[in-house]
This record gives C-alpha cells, sequence and structure tokens, in this order.
C-alpha cells in the first residue's frame, strides 16, 4: 500500500522563475536517489505568490522518505542549492521546513 503525503512550503516571489527554471533540469542523480527513497509520483505545485504543494506517494512514511533522502550526498548538494529560494529558511535545507498536511479526503 501506498501512503500520500502532502507537503507545503513557500518559495520567495522574487525567486519564482528561477525556481521554475531549476526544476526543468533536475540532476539525473537527484531523480534516482529520490525514487531509490520511495518518493513516487512525486509533483510540485507552485502558486504565483510563492505556496509550493508538494505531493508524493511511498511505501513508508513521510519520515522515513525524509530520512532516506538525508543519507544521500546528492541530496545535501540540491538542499544546499535550492535553501536560497525558500522563505524563513536561512540557510536551512527545504526538506527539513516541509510542513506536512493532512489528507481528510481521497476518491477511490
Amino acid at each position: 500500500m501506498m501512503n500520500r503525503v502532502g507537503f507545503v512550503l513557500r518559495v520567495r516571489p522574487e525567486r519564482l522563475e528561477q525556481y521554475r527554471r531549476e526544476h526543468q533540469a533536475v540532476w539525473p542523480e537527484m531523480l534516482e536517489a529520490l525514487s531509490r527513497h520511495g518518493w513516487h509520483n512525486y509533483s510540485l505545485f507552485l502558486r504565483d505568490d510563492g505556496t509550493l504543494f508538494g505531493y508524493f506517494e511511498t511505501p513508508g512514511t513521510f519520515q522515513e522518505a525524509l530520512d532516506g533522502m538525508a543519507a544521500e550526498e546528492v541530496n545535501d548538494r540540491w538542499q544546499q542549492k535550492m535553501a536560497p529560494f525558500f522563505e524563513g529558511g536561512g540557510d536551512d535545507h527545504a526538506d527539513e521546513m516541509m510542513a506536512q498536511l493532512e489528507e481528510v479526503f481521497h476518491l477511490d
């Protein structure tokens, strides 16, 4: 069974276009690591006000998926590159600021 995970973050409004461009060319080794650690059907949705909604499905828990990625060197490099794009984090990694959303409805 796959668990559905939704989360939100805030992208700095002045960095929206660059953030979009960066995600047109995610590093292949980052994509491989995400798949290896259970990030399936992963999507990001971005509003013009900087609200970022992420969604993925995983066989484990959200924390297990995060912990798996935390062990990957490529994730550390990606998170360092992305840190300046997010509000409220300074140099914090975005994956440490993700606010998980509670699923309240799902239509099967």
